[in-house]
């Protein structure tokens, strides 16, 4: 296996994006925000050559094909604190050292043929790294990180910054993150859409939700800066305090899959603004108040008449049939009310009275 080759890329169904396991997310999140909240002092605790001995596997021919060495290691649930020892294991190219207490995962900018790493629930304030030329996808779920500074692996498809503490997307440079297709920022703080300036991205998380009795969201109260997305294909935004659906352009002509649920949509007119998206085929927008108007459904594909799936239902044919006489007459409507309204008079005619 060399460096160059790519990780098979994972793209989501429609129907795997809204089949959540929301009971298991929610156990997920309990367990980190408890741990969060948990002020006691963890006792040091470095990984050593004996968890080195259990965790290392796959073994495969080293960068000259001239020695062999393991590439793969798993180091989770050891309450570590300290992973300096990996300094020293420059081959390996899978790394999952999830479900610690670490604070600092500088060791790892020695791991310059490092293809994937998975950090989930540490206690990591930052997932800044020197740049990894190989890094292809990365995990730092349910930490504590503050910012999206520090990021900047070419090679790098798929960031998962879910659960962490996240007001404000900064420091992603488009330039630098020229692979990025998959950005996970569900279940943060965020306050705004701005910062996500990047043109490759396919698939786009900022959902939130409601879990026990308190809660944990991104606070969208509206959609800006991704004008430019034109590779998104999926975008989720579900369960944040979005009231306008303004800041969609038609820039954005890659956009498939649309989910608003649970938002605060609601004018059926708001619906219009999403008619220049001319790829979007599924639309989610239950738990809106629109969704309590009795013409919803129709409303909606009146206004987009490419639109296939509303929320979890299909359109029938005869639902099509009735949208397309619906937008036959008001297209009448408008020209008669155009041709009844009266010619402004010229300058000669004013004139000449």
């Amino acid at each position: 296996m060399s460096d160059e080759e790519d990780l098979e890329d994972f793209e989501p169904g429609l129907d795997d994006l809204e089949r959540e396991d929301d009971e298991k997310e929610t156990e997920e999140w309990e367990d980190y925000r408890k741990e969060g909240e948990d002020s006691e002092e963890w006792i040091s605790t470095p990984l050593t050559e004996d968890m080195m001995k259990e965790g290392l596997s796959l073994l495969c021919k080293t960068g000259n094909g001239l020695a062999h060495a393991y590439i793969k290691l798993e180091v989770k649930y050891r309450d570590l604190t300290d992973i300096y020892l990996l300094h020293s294991y420059i081959h390996l190219r899978y790394v999952d050292v999830s479900e610690n207490h670490l604070t600092d995962l500088s060791p790892l900018n020695y791991l310059t043929h490092l293809l994937w790493l998975k950090a989930d629930g540490n206690r990591l304030r930052s997932a800044q790294l020197n740049e990894l030329p190989y890094l292809q996808i990365a995990s730092f779920a349910y930490n504590q990180i503050t910012d999206t500074e520090g990021i900047s692996h070419p090679r790098l498809a798929s960031l998962d910054l879910k659960g962490n503490r996240i007001h404000m997307v900064t420091g992603l440079d488009p330039q630098k993150l020229i692979s990025l297709h998959t950005l996970e920022l569900r279940r943060n703080q965020l306050n705004s859409t701005l910062g996500i300036n990047l043109p490759k991205l396919k698939n786009l998380f900022l959902v939130a939700h409601w879990l026990r009795g308190w809660l944990a969201q991104n606070l969208l109260k509206k959609v800006e800066g991704l004008e430019n997305l034109s590779n998104l294909t999926t975008l989720h935004l579900r369960d944040n305090q979005i009231e306008t659906l303004s800041g969609f352009s038609k820039e954005m002509k890659s956009l498939q899959y649309l989910n608003l649920r649970g938002n605060m949509v609601a004018d059926l007119g708001e619906l219009a603004k999403l008619r220049d998206l001319p790829k979007l085929r599924a639309l989610v927008l239950l738990d809106n108040p629109c969704t309590d108007e009795h013409d919803y459904r129709q409303e909606a594909l009146v206004q987009m008449a490419h639109l296939e799936r509303l929320d979890k239902d299909f359109y029938e044919e005869e639902e099509r049939a009735e949208a397309d006489e619906i937008r036959q007459r008001m297209k009448e409507e408008q020209e008669q009310e155009a041709e009844a309204e009266p010619e402004p008079e010229s300058e000669l005619d004013q004139s000449s009275v």
